[in-house]
């Protein structure tokens, strides 16, 4: 019998997700309106993105290398509080450089909760469904993406941006209790038990994972950055949110097919996602202008985009467990994760003035060619399936299961 999930828990680690992502993204959707009431330009208030993501990855590694000996808990609700606070000051602020520096504090919170979120739904579940917990726990990311900007949106258009952010803090502070009443508490990691950041790099799998999700998330940010772009390239431009939406559907079944067969199929799925991804690159890159194709394309590319965060985070997860190292491990893949977003908006940038749109499904190709040797490659670490007796333990070809190994 396949063991229950606990669903009350991780539904609230799922809230957690959903909070991070949709406080990341929301100036986005109430850009003109945030612009007016900060008495910026449009330009400089996109910033409140960028800065975001520079405090996550200035800081998930460092705070988690010095917090890997809190307990889990705490961690966690100091997280969440920081999204509480840093949405209050937002939604409270008309001064630009206050907001910025809230904006900072919500990176910081991301850099903290989003390190955490893998290893907690990991040690909620039982050892056979643990891809399936990490899973339900990633599905905060499309739902904040499909449904929670477009929902703050048209709140921020119909009742004012801070309004907006009110409500986020309003949804942090009750995340709070939710968590408070409905989520375990786990220890840290005794002093004697930590490895240091250079030497979860030396752990057999985790560097092959970092390059798979510093190239994948790279290649998908270049085109998904600047997809309004593309879209007016191919005469598609009025037709963006239709074609959001059908990528966001589409990560959905993503997800629920990942969820379904990760306990056992960890490396063919990523296999897979890398592959359906290429393939909707390789037919925006199709000479002509054929909606139906592009239609199909953003289908394919959400298919197999979608639950790439749940199979790198489990992949991470997998490989630092073999050296005690699963924490800093996810802080790493967080960092890099957050230095893609960025890096892909540069590179988009630099390709679009360079080589016009019709570059970005090229990028994505070239990108995805050493991704996908590199899951091919780390087959023994990195990118395994769980064994076949339900361990969750790696196991190489045609041998039986090995003890943890020691730190390199």
């Amino acid at each position: 019998m396949t063991p229950k999930l606990p669903l009350g828990a991780l539904l609230a680690l799922t809230t957690a997700a959903f909070v991070t992502v949709l406080t990341e993204a929301l100036p986005a959707g109430v850009l003109p309106a945030m612009s007016a009431g900060l008495g910026v330009g449009e330009a400089a208030t996109g910033q409140l993105v960028t800065v975001y993501a520079i405090g996550t990855a200035l800081t998930a590694i460092p705070l988690s290398a010095a917090t890997v000996g809190w307990r889990r808990k705490r961690l966690l609700l100091a997280g969440v509080a920081g999204f509480a606070v840093a949405n209050t000051v937002t939604a409270l602020s008309t001064n630009y450089p206050l907001t910025l520096g809230a904006r900072f504090v919500a990176g910081i919170a991301a850099g903290v909760v989003w390190a955490l979120l893998t290893g907690y739904a990991r040690r909620l579940a039982p050892e056979p469904v643990r891809g399936k917990a990490i899973a339900v726990v990633m599905t905060g990311i499309p739902l904040a993406l499909s449904l929670g900007i477009p929902a703050g949106t048209f709140l921020g258009g119909a009742f004012g941006w801070q309004v907006t952010f009110a409500l986020m803090s309003v949804l942090a502070l009750g995340l709070l209790g939710w968590i408070a009443l409905a989520v375990p508490d786990f220890p840290g990691q005794d002093k004697g038990g930590r490895l240091p950041v250079r030497g979860t790099l030396a752990v057999p799998g985790v560097a092959a994972v970092l390059f798979v999700t510093l190239t994948f998330v790279l290649a998908h940010n270049i085109l998904y950055t600047y997809i309004a772009t593309f879209l007016e390239h191919v005469s598609m431009g009025g037709s963006v949110d239709r074609i959001l939406l059908v990528f966001g559907l589409a990560s959905m079944v993503s997800i629920w097919i990942v969820g379904l067969f990760i306990d056992r199929r960890l490396r063919a799925l990523t296999v897979a996602g890398t592959l359906l991804v290429a393939l909707g690159a390789t037919i925006l890159a199709l000479p002509g202008e054929s909606p139906a194709l592009v239609y199909v394309a953003v289908t394919l590319w959400g298919l197999g985009w979608g639950g790439v965060p749940t199979l790198l985070q489990t992949a991470a997860a997998q490989a630092g467990d073999q050296g005690g190292a699963a924490d800093i491990a996810q802080a790493m893949l967080v960092t890099l994760w957050n230095a893609a977003m960025a890096g892909g908006g540069i590179a988009g940038g630099v390709l679009l003035a360079g080589f016009g749109a019709e570059s970005f499904p090229w990028s994505v190709l070239a990108l995805l060619v050493p991704t996908l040797a590199v899951v091919l490659v780390a087959r023994r670490h990195g990118f395994t399936a769980a064994a076949p007796d339900g361990s969750g333990s790696p196991r190489e070809p045609g041998r039986q299961p090995r003890e943890a190994r020691t730190r390199a």
